[in-house]
């Protein structure tokens, strides 16, 4: 690896670096890539065994990345001096989409409050409209559940609808998001064995009430805030990726766990990196829902590839709580927002899959 002495330094891609179909033409799990090194000027840059070329103020070669992981190394056949970094090569991630919900408990709650009179899980009011779009669309719902609100906690949650949950895995999905909603950035400061405390009491809660089918290896934890300890406990649960907004020169929130600003800035604009040390990989949400008027969910989806960065993965994000007329904050037009956002992944040739699907080698 690159050290502060050594006069060679990859420009572009960097360490970490998670490359797809967006990036040029995926053939057969092979795509070329242009990698661009800072060297002395009078180095002789060799780049896997591939000479490069002075342009500008760089060197600059194509190379070619085959299966998922790609070690790229750079050499001055003068100097002697290298160094190397790793990449990472997805085949079926870019083009595809999910509906991600953060915060959910109350419709679990509904549940059981009417486990008697519900033969379904989907007669709950926003359960059944989340069937009504995965029939509509196909799309793909992953829910990220606390661990309790007022009255209510998993361990209260009947397991009578376990059968159903499981049939329903193909499209629906459950995993850990925090143990309440407040206080807010519950992990902002949390060591390993907080969140570990946490993620295994809600994991242990949904594996007895729907089972292994709806757990897979994707989550965001509450506010997209944590300690690389904390990331790393989700991680040994299994969470290899792990959503945020990863919010910079801005004054949106950062939810961006424990990332540094320059790897924050590079990840708000590839919406994908892997961090080798902590073996996770994180993907950036592309609109928070209900942050958005309706009128306004279309052009800022628009957007990004206006701005030159098109999601490889469209992350659509919403919270619960604006479903409910009893919130203060309700969203009459929920619904509408999410079949907006949902209709706009397929005019723009998005189609359904999970993201434990699309990182599948990470």
């Amino acid at each position: 690896m690159n050290t502060t002495n050594n006069p060679l330094n990859f420009l572009t891609p960097v360490q970490g670096d998670v490359f797809h179909s967006f990036d040029g033409n995926l053939l057969d799990g092979k795509l070329i890539i242009v990698v661009k090194v800072a060297a002395p000027e009078h180095a002789l840059i060799f780049v896997n065994g591939i000479p490069a070329s002075r342009v500008d103020d760089h060197f600059q070669v194509e190379v070619l990345l085959e299966g998922y992981e790609n070690r790229l190394e750079a050499v001055d056949e003068i100097s002697g001096a290298k160094t190397a970094i790793r990449v990472f090569l997805l085949n079926n991630f870019a083009g595809h989409y999910r509906l991600s919900i953060d915060d959910n408990i109350w419709f679990l709650r509904d549940i059981q409050e009417n486990r008697g009179r519900y033969a379904s899980l989907f007669d709950n009011a926003y359960l059944g409209f989340l069937k009504q779009i995965n029939a509509e669309y196909a799309t793909k719902i992953h829910l990220n559940l606390f661990y309790q609100t007022e009255g209510f906690n998993l361990s209260d949650f009947t397991d009578q609808y376990k059968n159903e949950w499981k049939a329903n895995a193909d499209w629906l999905r459950l995993s850990f998001h925090a143990l309440q909603e407040f206080p807010d950035m519950p992990y902002v400061h949390a060591g390993y064995d907080e969140v570990k405390r946490d993620c295994d009491l809600i994991m242990s809660e949904i594996r007895r009430f729907a089972g292994e089918e709806v757990m897979h290896s994707v989550t965001t934890i509450h506010w997209g805030e944590a300690t690389a300890a904390g990331s790393r406990a989700m991680r040994d649960a299994g969470y290899v990726g792990q959503v945020g907004y990863f919010n910079v020169d801005d004054k949106l929130p950062s939810a961006s766990y424990y990332l540094t600003v320059p790897q924050r800035r590079h990840l708000k604009k590839r919406f994908v990196w892997r961090d080798t040390e902590q073996d996770i990989t994180f993907v950036r949400a592309s609109i928070v829902i209900d942050t958005k008027k309706l009128e306004d969910i279309r052009p800022h989806l628009d957007a990004h590839e206006k701005n030159g960065h098109k999601p490889p993965y469209l992350d659509l994000l919403v919270h619960e709580q604006y479903f409910y007329p009893s919130y203060f904050n309700y969203q009459p037009d929920f619904r509408d927002k999410i079949r907006t956002a949902v209709q706009w992944a397929k005019d723009n040739g998005y189609t359904p899959q999970f993201l434990s699907e699309s990182i599948l080698n990470a």
